[in-house]
């Protein structure tokens, strides 16, 4: 099948420091000159920064690193699985809302940059378009730009979507009552069962030191009962999250809709201390079940004894996502805004590699998605584990490349190749992109509002997990950037939400 390919979005950036001009016989880009932008004064190196450590108690984060660049000519090849989680970003506000600079450890750059809305076209027929532009920004040094990739699944339309078969499998455990955790859980799930169709069905598994089925598979017609039983949970007894999951899947995979979508819905502080423990030993439990098409959305709540690390290796490993929510705006956006991109995907196991043309690009660095690394030969080994896409998702990727010079716009610097496995046929297939330098800006103003977005909420994301690679800029830089392109910055809260964060954040870290 072949599927339309869409060109605009390959972002490079090259912050001015002084050097060489380009060669009238090189690219059409140019070092930026700031455009006035002057950075603050510094406040404090970041080895200056509050050290790696969170100020809650019994919270758990998986630093996943930080990617080298990576010579073309040792390896031209880069592979990793495409990823739709948000919970990073939302976890950072949550700290930042209560005073406190992230943790680094909790810092996974791709689910900053992905936590934004983009704008790329939608394909007009066929699974994913791909999308690529650029240009310079103000964070990497002379010799370096930044390349974005976009990936935009198919669109379904809310009233085409297909019906949704709903397990709901919420953690009652005692330390669900810290912060009304569970009260919020509540809100959020009523508010979501007012979002689907009266032909959706909800079922509802609850789990403390046992599990128990509160609800067998009922209509969203009968929502007073959905919302009855939901309002009837408490918290009680330790976190025996395996025992949850395990009947919650078993309860799914008994209802399992056929020709729909069936999904395992958990609500959790991600605790577990009784039973398996670890995500490992947990999927393999349920991974019958889980092979039937049922798949694992993980919903975080909560901040102080808290396991992010368990809730992020729960999703991925099945073929769902992750998010937190830690208000009722973050539960309509997840439940409202994004509700059949939620509930509907369109590929599973989806992965990308980009293969760089070393007489363009001298090395390469993926900014984030450590810890979704792909070996180059896996790239059609479609056993691998990778990223689920749901209808209308929007996905992007940033590349921080060091360019030979040499060449034209219409030299290649690399093709991005696509593939995923359709999750009704469960057949394997695959597009790809031609990624030319003409489509690089010369300078930072001239990018797209959209990248200049990325390419601040990608800085801030360096900043705040004490990259190496951010050590000549501070958030309070961020900040400055940021409001020097605040007019061409996307229109929306999103974007005034960020603004707000970084404020806030550059105030704390003074």
């Amino acid at each position: 099948m072949r599927t339309p390919i869409l060109l605009a979005a390959v972002a490079l950036a090259v912050a001015a420091c002084g050097g060489a001009a380009t060669s009238s016989a090189g690219p059409a880009y140019a070092p930026p000159d700031h455009h006035g932008w002057t950075p603050e004064p510094w406040q404090g190196a970041p080895s200056e920064a509050p050290a790696a450590g969170t100020p809650y108690d019994g919270v758990t984060f998986d630093d996943p690193g930080v990617n080298p660049f990576v010579p073309t000519e040792r390896d031209r090849e880069s592979t990793f699985g495409l990823d739709v989680d948000t919970a990073s970003y939302a976890i950072a506000r949550r700290f930042v809302d209560d005073g406190n600079l992230p943790d680094p450890a909790s810092i996974r750059v791709e689910e900053f940059v992905n936590a934004f809305e983009h704008d790329y076209p939608a394909p007009r027929d066929g699974t994913f378009a791909l999308y690529a532009d650029g240009g310079p920004t103000p964070f990497l040094d002379r010799d370096e730009v930044l390349l974005r990739l976009g990936v935009k699944a198919r669109e379904v339309p809310d009233r085409a979507r297909q019906d949704a078969a709903l397990t709901f499998v919420i953690d009652t455990s005692g330390s669900m009552a810290r912060e009304d955790r569970l009260e919020l859980v509540k809100r959020s799930l009523t508010y979501l069962v007012d979002q689907l169709d009266r032909t959706d069905t909800v079922a509802i598994v609850t789990y403390g030191s046992d599990a128990q089925v509160v609800l067998q598979p009922t209509a969203v017609r009968d929502a007073e009962a959905i919302v009855r039983a939901i309002d009837s949970l408490h918290t009680d007894g330790s976190t025996n999250a395996e025992a949850g999951l395990a009947l919650g899947y078993r309860l799914a995979a008994d209802t399992f809709r056929e020709g729909g979508t069936n999904r395992v819905i958990l609500a959790s502080d991600g605790v577990a201390n009784t039973g398996q423990t670890d995500p490992d030993a947990i999927l393999r439990r349920i991974s019958w079940d889980a092979s039937l098409g049922i798949q694992l959305v993980t919903v975080g709540f909560g901040m102080g004894n808290y396991n992010d690390t368990l809730m992020e290796q729960l999703a991925d490993k099945g073929d769902g996502f992750y998010a937190y929510v830690n208000t009722m705006d973050d539960a309509r956006t997840l439940f409202g805004d994004q509700l059949t991109s939620t509930l509907q995907t369109v590929a599973l196991d989806a992965r990308a590699q980009v293969e760089f043309d070393p007489a363009v690009v001298e090395s390469y660095r993926l900014v984030g998605y450590e810890n979704r690394d792909i070996a180059d030969q896996q790239f059609r080994d479609d056993t691998v584990d990778a990223g689920a896409i749901g209808a209308g998702h929007a996905v992007t990727a940033l590349y921080a490349l060091r360019l030979t010079g040499e060449g034209g716009e219409d030299d290649r610097i690399g093709t991005l190749r696509l593939r995923w496995t359709d999750p009704d046929t469960r057949h394997a297939d695959e597009t790809a992109l031609d990624i030319r330098a003409g489509v690089l800006s010369r300078s930072f103003r001239e990018t797209a509002g959209s990248f200049r977005l990325d390419a601040l909420v990608a800085a801030a994301a360096e900043v705040f997990r004490q990259s190496r690679w951010a050590a000549d800029y501070s958030i309070s830089d961020v900040a400055n950037a940021a409001y020097e392109s605040a007019g061409e910055l996307p229109r929306g809260q999103q974007t005034d939400d960020f603004l707000r964060f970084l404020d806030e954040a550059a105030r704390i870290q003074r």
